[in-house]
């Protein structure tokens, strides 16, 4: 018996497992592949694949990456291709109606979040921004909205008191993978229950920007010490040193206190600056054009004083 036909969207290192799972998967037939166009990458620019079109060509998979998938020309792509479901994961598009209603069991969409909550493109970070607990994966069939269609299956997961952003979305992409196994199992054996989300639970994850990342000490040091979680590794979370940009990629919560933004401390151990509640304690750290360092390779070559402001 023929394997459902499949077609895939889908652009990260986060959409991988996903689409390793569909081309394993005995009852899927993966009929194509859908990504951003190549990006220049690194400091000599060069066109680089997505993590996505690299794992397709490897699988032998055609590779599509239209500019906007809106375009009529595209849209008679998929037609051709006659896909029986689209799969959709951190494809960084949004899908006009024409093209959700080619595929007969529509288009299902993998969520790194616990739908209705953090809609849009930056769910993983804002969970720990905003000081979450929890936070999981939702597959949904997907409508014309931004993350609003019926929710199919939803799985949860602990955040991790020291998880910051990059370790909790590998985690998701795995999370992801098996929910969406569970959620195509379940479409073929017809025992799928669309449930309706509840706009009034709703609230959004709009994208990262840089100027996010500036710190301000008024803060209590857990707010603070969660931005540096959310923001890493990018944008960052940054504040100034003797006018240049410090960024900061790992904390630790400390109990003194004094003025905000003001060194207490700077010792192997770790840079204690005051908050306004509460002081952080800064264990890695990354210099205006410099690599990532400990606090203790960075005293070794920078002096800095008690009281010394940040910010």
């Amino acid at each position: 018996m023929p394997g459902l036909r499949v077609l895939f969207m889908g652009t990260p290192e986060f959409a991988c497992p996903t689409l390793q799972m569909l081309l394993e998967h005995s009852g899927v037939e993966v009929i194509g592949v859908v990504t951003q166009p190549d990006r220049p990458k690194g400091r000599g620019q060069k066109l680089a694949h997505p993590p996505v079109k690299a794992m397709a060509i490897e699988h032998g998979i055609h590779v599509y990456q239209p500019a906007k998938v809106r375009t009529p020309e595209f849209i008679q792509i998929v037609l051709d291709l006659n896909p029986e479901l689209i799969v959709v994961i951190a494809f960084g598009q949004i899908l006009p109606k024409s093209l959700l209603d080619i595929p007969r069991l529509g288009c299902i969409n993998v969520h790194a979040s616990l739908l209705p909550r953090y809609r849009g493109a930056a769910p993983i970070n804002w969970s720990i921004i905003n000081g979450d607990c929890n936070t999981g994966v939702t597959t949904m069939l997907m409508d014309v909205g931004l993350d609003t269609g019926d929710m199919l299956l939803c799985r949860e997961t602990p955040i991790q008191p020291d998880e910051d952003a990059e370790s909790l979305y590998n985690r998701l992409s795995l999370l992801g993978a098996e929910t969406m196994k569970e959620t195509l199992e379940a479409l073929i054996a017809g025992q799928l229950a669309p449930v309706k989300q509840d706009d009034a639970l709703a609230c959004y994850a709009p994208m990262l920007k840089k100027e996010m990342g500036r710190i301000d000490w008024n803060q209590p040091a857990e707010t603070i010490r969660n931005l540096v979680r959310g923001l890493a590794p990018w944008p960052g979370a940054f504040t100034c040193l003797h006018g240049q940009t410090l960024k900061i990629n790992q904390a630790a919560l400390a109990g003194s206190s004094g003025e905000p933004g003001t060194i207490l401390k700077a010792e192997k151990s770790g840079i204690e600056v005051a908050c306004g509640q509460g002081s952080l304690l800064i264990q890695q750290l990354q210099p205006e054009g410099k690599r990532k360092m400990f606090a203790a390779d960075f005293l070794a070559g920078n002096r800095l004083e008690t009281g010394t402001k940040l910010g």
